[in-house]
């Protein structure tokens, strides 16, 4: 009766727990493995990185992308847990200015794991780029509880697990 006498709802309560995937086939190492300072002294976050084998980017996650960069090398997606995931694709790739790069979503676009997020050229990044190492770091890292990495030689995305966190509520 209350709920209706002031406006509540019932929310289906937000998961604290999530396993996120990896967004693309290829190696996962450790964020400081990045040769870039800013990726692995964790300055925006902790993570993983990964070294991929093919130029496909998928959602990790269950989510909504919240940003998608004009130059299509970086997006980040808010998971059903509140986790915030910076897929970072190359180091210096911003440079490119798109070049390469075909972007499969918007901003604001509901996805689900194993959706198509971005196409990219990997030759082209390795001839342009500083390097196709790919950081993914949980920007709002903290609002994390505890945070589980999976490092794999042959990861494929949408399928291996990445990270395993639970959000602090």
């Amino acid at each position: 009766m209350f709920k209706k006498l002031f406006g509540l709802k019932d929310h289906p309560k937000t998961p604290t727990e999530e396993t996120i995937f990896t967004p693309l086939s290829g190696k996962v190492t450790e964020l400081t493995d990045v040769p870039d300072p800013t990726f692995s002294q964790k300055m925006m976050g902790d993570g993983l990185a990964i070294i991929p084998t093919d130029g496909e980017v998928v959602s990790p996650v269950n989510g909504e992308i919240i940003q998608f960069f004009h130059t299509k090398h970086a997006i980040g997606i808010r998971s059903e847990s509140g986790a915030e995931i910076l897929i970072h694709v190359g180091l210096e790739t911003v440079s490119m200015n798109g070049e390469g790069f075909v972007g499969h979503v918007k901003e604001g676009d509901k996805v689900k794991v194993g959706d198509k997020l971005i196409s990219c050229d990997l030759n082209l990044i390795k001839e342009k780029a500083a390097n196709i190492i790919t950081p993914i770091v949980i920007t709002n890292s903290d609002q994390v509880e505890s945070l589980d990495k999976k490092i794999s030689e042959n990861a494929i995305k949408g399928q291996t697990e990445f990270l395993h966190l639970k959000m602090k509520r």
